[in-house]
């Protein structure tokens, strides 16, 4: 085992080298870019503590080598995005050896990466930086590129939609944290899984539940959006990035509900695989979707369609 583990992490070594220097590449970097955490978090639970310390420091010193050719500041970044994620990747290989539950490795993950966005925000504004202000104005340039009918048609001011954006950036961190933390947990549990690893799996999709609990703070946040109405209070801007958070939730438990439908019924699978494709490509879909997940929670419809 241990002759045939050395050159399996060599390979991913390398894989990760490709990776980091690819990020950057247009063609390659929405794919790339999505998987930079999954060999590290290998090799961080096949390997010890100073042997994945050697491999990681010797892949970073090649990145480092390789992209200084080509631009004498893209090592330093590629070396800095690499640390960057090396946080919640140790935080999930930690718990990947205890054996921790699939819902508290995504936690723990997403919690982590996300304070480093909140900390980079903090230690940018420290240093007299404003990625706020520079996210507002790339905005602002973008949408000055539209054609002049486009931006006629737009129900809303200009200014009024870049703020509403800028606004909702802790929607956007979360949902970056969320996107990394479970494309890197799935794809890295099949292979350390298929290796010989004992992870667990997350519940069947048709046994996932909310709590009740979110049933009221999402009727909650309804009835506030009813009464706040200004765009720059604190209120109106937990609103804004909240409720398209439990929306996703809620939709999400529909889908579970209509695996579990499937389930009881002895259908096949093409129920939720439906209500999957309208979620995804039939927007006016996303509200009933929503719905249903909330009826899911908050009544027993589970229980009478089984004891039916």
């Amino acid at each position: 085992m241990e002759g045939t583990q050395k050159p399996r992490m060599l390979g991913w070594s390398i894989a990760y080298i490709i990776l980091l220097l690819s990020i950057f590449l247009p063609p390659l970097s929405l794919i790339t870019a999505a998987l930079l955490m999954v060999p590290v978090l290998i090799m961080y639970v096949k390997l010890g503590t100073r042997r994945f310390l050697v491999h990681y420091v010797v892949s970073l010193a090649v990145v480092y080598f390789v992209a200084s050719l080509l631009a004498g500041w893209l090592g330093a970044l590629l070396v800095s995005v690499s640390i960057f994620f090396l946080p919640p990747v140790i935080q999930m290989g930690n718990l990947y050896k205890k054996r921790a539950a699939a819902r508290t490795v995504l936690t723990a993950g997403t919690l982590t990466l996300l304070g480093e966005l909140l900390l980079t925000l903090v230690v940018c504004f420290m240093f007299g930086l404003n990625p706020v202000g520079s996210m507002k104005r790339f905005m602002m340039e973008s949408v000055q590129t539209l054609p002049a009918q486009v931006q006629s048609i737009m129900a809303i001011d200009m200014d009024t939609l870049v703020q509403l954006m800028v606004q909702m950036l802790p929607l956007y961190m979360i949902g970056f944290s969320l996107f990394y933390v479970v494309i890197s947990h799935w794809l890295a549990r099949k292979v350390l899984v298929r290796s010989g690893e004992s992870i667990p799996a997350f519940k069947p999709i048709k046994d996932w539940m909310l709590p009740k609990s979110f049933v009221w703070l999402y009727l909650l946040a309804l009835i506030l959006e009813m009464f706040v109405k200004d765009s720059r209070s604190m209120i109106f801007t937990v609103l804004l990035n909240l409720l398209p958070l439990l929306m996703a939730a809620f939709a999400i438990q529909a889908i579970a509900f209509l695996f579990f439908v499937a389930h009881v019924k002895r259908w096949n699978k093409t129920l939720p695989i439906v209500g999957i494709l309208l979620l995804l490509f039939f927007p006016p879909a996303y509200f009933m979707f929503s719905l249903l997940g909330v009826f899911d929670v908050a009544f027993p419809i589970r229980d009478r369609m089984t004891s039916k």
